[in-house]
């Protein structure tokens, strides 16, 4: 048997050729597409991150903000508060000191004009004295109290039988807001917050009527929520008779 040196010789350079073509035409242009991809999932990754870490930022001072907000319309109410108890002491101190001199003087009459004159009397003391804690509240009327007012109101309405409230919800002929001046641009959020309270979308109209002093009230062609000064002031008028 003899070995054909010359064909060996010449199948070994055809393999070299082809492993220089492979090597030429395919290995490097797939070698450069991987590298390539690999790059670009790498940039992708990273901007991933860069956007994971702006958002966990977003959310945190998001949650900040928020807890700042509660804190802050807890002073609110608080100071509303505050402001209605001293203004209420000092009408009652002052209609009492007012009531006191009325019936003293009446005392100097005869016995059956002196019980006349101190129901009169009476009655012109409280009178006096709702006036002029109706004007004392109304100077107090501002950002804080109408604030305070809206969570009494929102309160209100989830302390409602469900029956009640849903029934103002699913009223075709909607509900009125009214206070005692303009609610302006505080209307979208005393809208969006009564209508979370009553679990519902009801149509929503806002009004005003200054003889509420200060306060917000919600109506309906069947039913009133009484929410304002105005209403506080007709209760005490009515305990003060109810206990003469």
């Amino acid at each position: 048997m003899t070995i054909d040196f010359w064909g060996l010789g010449l199948q070994a350079v055809n393999v070299l050729i082809l492993v220089w073509l492979l090597s030429r035409v395919f290995w490097r242009p797939v070698a450069a597409a991987i590298a390539k991809r690999q790059k670009s999932a790498q940039e992708v990754i990273g901007a991933a991150k860069a956007t994971q870490a702006k958002a966990d930022t977003a959310l945190a001072e998001a949650t900040k903000a928020r807890a700042g907000i509660a804190e802050e319309r807890a002073a609110m109410r608080d100071a509303a508060r505050a402001e209605a108890e001293s203004a209420a002491k000092s009408t009652l101190a002052e209609a009492r000191t007012q009531a006191e001199a009325i019936l003293a003087t009446a005392k100097d009459t005869k016995s059956h004009d002196r019980v006349a004159a101190a129901k009169a009397n009476d009655a012109q003391a409280l009178e006096l004295s709702l006036k002029i804690a109706a004007r004392l509240l109304e100077r107090l009327n501002g950002p804080t109290v109408q604030s305070a007012f809206l969570s009494q109101l929102v309160n209100a309405i989830a302390d409602m039988p469900a029956a009640d409230r849903k029934a103002l919800a699913s009223d075709p002929k909607g509900i009125e807001i009214v206070s005692a001046t303009e609610t302006g641009a505080e209307q979208g959020k005393i809208k969006k917050e009564i209508q979370t309270a009553l679990g519902g979308t009801t149509e929503i109209r806002f009004t005003t009527d200054p003889n509420l002093i200060a306060g917000l009230e919600l109506r309906s062609p069947h039913f009133t929520l009484h929410n304002s000064w105005a209403a506080d002031l007709i209760q005490v008028r009515k305990a003060v008779k109810d206990a003469a």
